[in-house]
């Protein structure tokens, strides 16, 4: 069974023999499926009038568990991007009445990001659909390919630098 990429692959090999061409077999299939993984889930969010950004905020507090609030920084590490980016999709989301940005208990000088009630009704409707979409777009694997997969890419991602530190 051929993909795209093998076709890709199977060209470079003829117009350049001298190079291994071999990490396009991974690479390119990886951003091939993301591409695809991302149509999927976007599919999704939009079912439930969110994006990737704004479902990953509100996921992100609901996992942290009670109180389900976080300062902007630990938002902005977990979604690993810039200040100015969390400064916008919390805008966003509290527009819409999704999270309160309140006083710190902690420290009186900056804010804490909370779910609303209504945060918390949303992220609760959409979760289940959102791994029924991974679970639908995973269906083409089998439990051992799926574990297989799983610790390849951990290792990939850790090799690079992504981890817990």
């Amino acid at each position: 069974m051929a993909d795209h990429v093998d076709r890709v692959v199977q060209q470079w090999a003829a117009e350049r023999p001298d190079l291994d061409i071999s990490p396009m077999e991974v690479i390119g299939r990886l951003k091939r499926l993301s591409r695809l993984v991302e149509a999927e889930l976007k599919r999704t969010f939009a079912a439930h009038d969110l994006d990737a950004a704004s479902f990953d905020v509100l996921a992100t507090l609901k996992r942290s568990g009670p109180p389900y609030r976080l300062t902007p920084t630990a938002l902005m590490q977990s979604a690993m991007v810039t200040s100015g980016a969390i400064t916008q999709r919390l805008d966003r989301l509290e527009a819409r009445g999704l999270v309160t940005r309140t006083l710190s208990d902690a420290d009186g000088r900056s804010r804490d990001v909370a779910l609303t009630p209504e945060g918390h009704a949303l992220i609760d409707r959409a979760l289940p659909d959102h791994l029924a979409t991974e679970q639908r777009v995973l269906s083409g694997l089998d439990a051992p390919r799926t574990e297989a997969l799983v610790d390849t890419l951990r290792t990939l991602l850790t090799s690079l630098g992504d981890d817990l530190g």
